[in-house]
């Protein structure tokens, strides 16, 4: 734990409450905030928080319905925003969403003017490129949760059809967090074996391309089929959102498939899509070019097709 760390969340609904739940309980900051214009709502989850704390370590949480105590935090993740609905697509709630964004990240950048901003909001693609218009920051100090969560089901996924741990797994999930995004397939590997070559213990192949695309299928269709259960997906993207923030804090220049604004990347350009990046204490410190065979690369054009679209029809200016 950073001896000298403050981590904000704005929004004490499901999301904001579980990432706050998964920081303490992983010692990700030595303090947390939690900020909600609900003020009973986020006193609520602070109270019921803090009676843990006696057992999760020296991290300490505040908060309530002043914003005033985000005031000099390192870390400010933004997960308030409109829910996604049942059958509602991640872009639909794009102009509600942008329209909080905005009024709040002037506010919250002028309380913490050193930190690095992370969105979990969705579309938090397109959210990370309307936020580089509302302030004045480094292009690596604003960034979205991304594909983080995605690229994590994909390797439980594929760690359950190997019967292997998730650990071994090395695999991402690239491109828009949404229903564009696909898997980067040339790229995966369990242990040091290309996935591809990966066979099971009679010697036949186990991920063929019908494996994959049903794969892929599950990953995009994972979230729609936990809100359609229990109305929010919370858990997993807190664990994701800690995860990063942890990443900061501890200053790891740590591999994470996050979300910023990409630029002449595969031919891409003014959008926020994911990609493998050097996450550290200045935010995303370098986006890694990985290959891609040619079905990707049509993929990745897709996937910036369809934000471009969606930032267009917003009116969002791209810089």
């Amino acid at each position: 734990m950073n001896e000298n760390s403050k981590l904000a969340i704005i929004g004490a609904g499901s999301v904001g409450s579980s990432l706050a739940y998964a920081a303490l309980i992983r010692g990700s900051a030595r303090e947390i905030v939690l900020y909600d214009m609900d003020r009973a709502k986020a006193e609520a989850e602070v109270l019921d928080l803090a009676h843990g704390t006696p057992f999760t370590g020296a991290g300490r949480i505040t908060g309530g319905g002043d914003i005033e105590a985000v005031a000099g935090a390192r870390v400010v993740v933004i997960t308030a925003g409109a829910k996604q609905q049942p059958g509602q697509t991640r872009l639909d709630l794009a102009g509600t969403n942008v329209g909080i964004l905005a009024s709040l990240l002037p506010r919250l950048v002028e309380l913490a003017p050193q930190a690095v901003f992370i969105l979990v909001t969705n579309p938090c693609d397109v959210l990370t490129v309307a936020a580089q218009g509302i302030v004045d920051l480094p292009p690596g100090r604003i960034l979205s949760s991304g594909t983080l969560l995605d690229s994590a089901r994909l390797r439980w996924l594929i760690a359950e059809r190997a019967e292997v741990s998730a650990a071994s797994v090395h695999a991402a999930i690239i491109g828009e967090h949404g229903d564009s995004e696909f898997p980067l397939w040339s790229q995966a590997k369990i242990g040091s074996t290309p996935l591809l070559e990966w066979t099971n213990s009679a010697g036949e192949q186990v991920f063929d391309a019908a494996e994959r695309a049903r794969l892929h299928e599950e990953v995009v269709g994972s979230a729609y089929k936990v809100i359609a259960g229990k109305g929010a997906t919370n858990y997993a993207i807190g664990l994701s959102g800690a995860r990063i923030v942890e990443a900061i804090l501890r200053d790891e220049k740590a591999v994470l498939t996050v979300s910023t604004v990409l630029h002449n990347y595969h031919g891409v350009d003014g959008v926020a899509l994911s990609v493998p990046a050097i996450v550290g204490k200045h935010g995303v410190e370098r986006i890694l070019y990985v290959p891609m065979d040619e079905p990707e690369s049509v993929h990745f054009r897709a996937s910036a097709d369809a934000l471009h679209a969606s930032i267009a029809t917003l009116g969002i200016v791209t810089g």
